[in-house]
């Protein structure tokens, strides 16, 4: 295939790896509309309910490190259509199982399964796309993920009224199935010269990464920020809506739309301003540091005033997000290009890391507090302000001078 046809390009290569990227997003947030389904047909108490959401984010996140390995070695078509087959499995086992065990193992095969979904992209585009075009291209594969979030929220509530949640699920498995064939049969492989790296050299980057003080200064941030959102929009947003803000799942489902809006316009903007901003002198770390102020801000006032303006609020949270994707860049700048890729799963180590974390957490933490005698809504408020005690850490490690860093 040749990079003179642009039309080429879009149709077998943007294209499937944006529908892979929708899936992922998609799986990610899913439960956000029908956890709660989820919690009454099984009992499913709230530890158990973010444990089980949160295997996703722990598969993802194991994930990451020797995928940058696999990727470089067989290439983002290969890579992405064979660990979609494992999501589509994934998904027909969560679609067939009655208890907890085997919600979380199709979870976690899901979770495993989308993993190369964004980072495939990435790498697919540096190989077929020149340097200036990676910028817009990023922002309208995150648009991608926008789009699948929008699906798991009012129009996931639609299709509810028509299908079951299992249905649902085996319907995914089979356009999972349908995107990893696209991938396999139209994506194109790419030539290259040079030879993959051996397993110790791809290591050696690996540890000098991770011994990186440029990037732990950005690890915390994508642990509590990026991954504390990933936590709340995946589940815990529709929670706090019903027991703090007394929403039914119809005004929930609105409300996750919106956020999903906001998401998809934080996306595009970054799409198709980022390059222009920054040939204007505008600082990339400013605009970050800029919108993960403002999500701190936001997130403060929804947990002390859950029910004041929180419909405008969410949707605030939900573009500083799309925002907070511009600490891949900021890593992988302060990196040779060959060592790029293995950053951006570096950080994505620690953003799933933080899902993981912190949306098991917020549950165990509410069901302990509530065993103790507190009430439902401050347990929520207690479990909202202990993740924003440690993001307002984060950002003031991010904020210490560099030469103290």
């Amino acid at each position: 295939m040749s990079t003179s046809d642009p039309r080429q390009l879009l149709l077998r290569l943007f294209l499937p790896f944006a529908a892979g990227y929708f899936l992922s997003y998609l799986y990610r947030t899913v439960n956000a509309v029908i956890g709660p389904i989820l919690a009454s047909e099984l009992s499913l108490g709230d530890n158990a309910l973010g444990l089980l959401t949160s295997t996703y984010f722990l598969a993802f996140g194991l994930a990451q490190l020797p995928l940058g390995m696999l990727l470089d070695r067989f290439g983002p078509r290969r890579v992405e259509a064979g660990l979609l087959l494992l999501a589509a499995s994934g998904a027909v086992i969560f679609a067939l199982s009655d208890t907890l065990g085997g919600l979380a193992t199709g979870r976690a095969l899901i979770g495993l399964g989308v993993s190369a979904c964004l980072m495939a992209s990435f790498k697919a585009f540096a190989q077929w796309y020149p340097p200036e075009r990676l910028a817009s291209l990023t922002g309208w594969i995150m648009a991608s993920g926008g789009l699948g979030a929008l699906a798991a929220s009012k129009p996931l509530e639609i299709a509810l009224g028509f299908a079951t949640w299992r249905e649902i699920a085996l319907i995914l498995a089979a356009v999972t199935l349908a995107v990893a064939a696209a991938l396999w049969f139209l994506v194109p492989d790419k030539a290259s010269d040079d030879k993959a790296a051996g397993f110790a050299e791809q290591m050696a980057g690996v540890r000098s990464i991770f011994s990186s003080a440029h990037f732990w200064r950005y690890a915390p941030m994508g642990f509590w920020f990026t991954g504390g959102f990933m936590a709340v929009q995946g589940l815990w947003v529709s929670r706090w809506m019903s027991v703090m803000e007394g929403l039914d799942g119809s005004a929930i489902a609105a409300r996750l739309t919106w956020i999903g809006v906001a998401m998809l316009a934080g996306f595009l903007f970054m799409g198709f301003f980022a390059t222009a901003m920054l040939r204007r002198g505008l600082k990339l770390e400013k605009v970050y540091i800029f919108a993960m102020l403002l999500g701190l801000t936001t997130l403060l006032i929804i947990s002390i005033a859950p029910t004041a303006v929180s419909y405008l609020l969410w949707p605030i949270l939900g573009a500083c997000f799309s925002l907070s994707n511009t600490a891949y860049s900021l890593v992988a700048q302060a990196f040779p290009p060959a060592l790029s890729g293995r950053a951006n799963t570096a950080l994505n180590l620690m953003v799933f890391a933080g899902a993981f974390g912190l949306q098991w957490g917020i549950g165990i933490l509410v069901d302990t507090l509530q065993a103790s005698g507190w009430a439902g809504d401050t347990a929520y408020r207690a479990a909202f302000f202990a993740l924003l005690g440690g993001q307002f850490l984060a950002i003031i490690w991010l904020l210490r001078p560099a030469r103290q860093v």
